[in-house]
């Protein structure tokens, strides 16, 4: 009976950010269909019931994530997406992508991580005055060479091996980042709209992926899942 009442109070949640909104039938992808409640003006109306069921089993993976100190990617570089997943990314002190996607980010992480660690070096030179030792001329072409890897690998500092997860805010915008973690197995969490394919998504949760209130929405219940998660994580002392 519990869960019942959860699933009610979460559709209820759903439906005041908008999550019920699909895009147009023709654009339906085949993999959607059964999580579509109805179509209305040609526009896919979708099944929130079915969302909160698949919502709930995302919860309670990243619950069992963060209990024992997982590490999960967030993936978000749609305009709608980018600030909210930078803000929750940033509170739970996890990685996030929220610029262009840099191809082998997971299949190939040995080299990125290089990429981080010049970032990293670079920014301890700046706050010790290390730089100081070079001239005006190559401080000058450091500093553009790291204003580009600052661009795209800041959300990645501190990351020294490969995530455990990824929670991705569309998955037909994010296919590559997803394609990626399915080759290395590591498990993907998308919100994802009725436009993706979400065969070989281990935990879809099929939402309007457009909507800022509804891409927070679904942020802060990760957030909060992995928050709760972390309360009955073993003591590092």
């Amino acid at each position: 009976m519990q869960k019942v009442e959860n699933y009610e109070n979460l559709v209820e949640e759903m439906f005041k950010v908008g999550a019920h909104y699909g895009y147009s039938k023709t654009r339906r992808n085949p993999s959607i269909s059964p999580y579509i409640h109805t179509t209305k003006n040609k526009t896919d109306i979708i099944d929130l019931e079915k969302t909160a069921a698949m919502l709930t089993e995302a919860v309670e993976f990243v619950k069992k994530l963060a209990s024992q100190n997982k590490t999960i990617l967030f993936v978000g570089t749609k305009p709608e997406a980018k600030e909210a997943v930078k803000n929750v990314a940033e509170s739970l002190n996890m990685p996030y992508v929220t610029e262009r996607w840099i191809g082998g980010t997971l299949s190939n992480f040995t080299e990125i991580k290089k990429r981080i660690t010049e970032l990293e070096n670079y920014k301890a030179q700046s706050t010790t005055g290390e730089l100081e030792k070079y001239t005006k001329k190559e401080r000058l072409v450091l500093a553009k060479k790291m204003e580009k890897l600052a661009k795209y690998y800041t959300g990645l500092l501190g990351l020294k091996k490969a995530p455990d997860a990824l929670f991705v805010i569309d998955a037909k915008t994010e296919h590559i980042a997803a394609t990626e973690a399915r080759k290395c197995n590591i498990p993907v969490i998308a919100v994802t709209n009725t436009d993706s394919n979400i065969k070989g998504l281990e935990y879809p949760i099929v939402a309007n992926d457009s909507s800022i209130p509804s891409i927070k929405f679904f942020n802060t219940q990760i957030s909060n899942a992995y928050k709760a998660g972390q309360m009955s994580a073993p003591s590092k002392e």
